[in-house]
């Protein structure tokens, strides 16, 4: 692994981005493969990606800001996404739990936090001599939305218009981990979970890189109806860093076993 070469991440999405896990289950970064990049609370150096991941990035002017992370899916993804691209990871933060689509559209306080948080992460490690290969976000939303009976071709509509917004601010693309199900009202989130997965199906800069939590209210995996225990944290983190990894390096679209259809997802491109 070279040490000037790496891949800048953001993170960004709701509670099931920010996480509701517990850090002590999960893993443990090997040491020198990725870091993260604290943009609001100290954007002077890079820290050891650690759970909770990005509790301290919190920004109160913008709005992007709790103390509920807990323990995250990040460090999961980690483990899996280095090893595959061999390039440290940068990690960067911006989440908020309860948040709908709405609040990250283009020119709002939301989005243009995270676009401030990229900029701040791509100067610092340009001006200290890293060298960014792969620069993109991951993206976890959309059960708030899904609660509030947002039809699903308006969501569509916005995530598309955010992820447009975020690529002309300077990003590759975004990679999504697709939201589960409601644990008691297993049908509550489809209409959401349909329109990201048509999304990824079509459009050029969106790949959908996990399923995983759709399966978690039948495995045990859940610790309330929204939020996920850290052990379904880690498996859908592990399955989005392969699969990210591997879009990455091979260019390849996933080929991803859905729970909620019981089919094998396909992309279009």
């Amino acid at each position: 692994m070279t040490a000037q070469n790496v891949d800048l991440i953001l993170f960004m999405g709701q509670s099931n981005m920010a996480g509701r896990g517990e850090a002590s289950e999960a893993p443990k970064v090997q040491a020198g493969t990725a870091f993260e990049f604290r943009a609001i609370s100290d954007p002077t150096k890079l820290y050891p990606l650690s759970e909770p991941f990005g509790v301290y990035e919190n920004n109160e002017a913008s709005g992007i800001s709790e103390e509920t992370k807990t323990g995250s899916m990040v460090s999961a993804f980690a483990m899996e996404y280095t090893p595959i691209t061999n390039r440290m990871m940068i990690g960067v933060s911006c989440s908020k739990g309860g948040t709908s689509i709405n609040l990250w559209q283009p020119d709002g306080a939301f989005l243009n936090d995270a676009i401030s948080r990229y900029h701040t992460a791509a100067s610092w490690l340009t001006d200290n001599g890293y060298t960014i290969k792969h620069k993109f976000m991951v993206w976890c939303q959309g059960e708030t939305d899904a609660d509030h009976g947002m039809a699903g071709e308006e969501y569509r509509t916005k995530l598309k218009r955010m992820i447009d917004a975020m690529v002309s601010a300077g990003l590759e693309r975004c990679y999504i981990v697709r939201i589960g199900c409601h644990r008691d009202y297993p049908t509550l989130y489809d209409e959401i979970m349909l329109a990201q997965t048509d999304l990824c199906r079509t459009y050029s800069n969106a790949v959908l890189v996990s399923t995983r939590f759709a399966s978690m209210a039948a495995e045990g995996l859940m610790k309330d109806p929204f939020h996920y225990t850290q052990k379904g944290y880690n498996i859908t983190g592990a399955d989005a860093g392969r699969n990210t990894a591997l879009h990455i390096t091979l260019n390849q679209e996933p080929q991803l076993y859905d729970p909620k259809s019981q089919s094998l997802y396909l992309s279009r491109k």
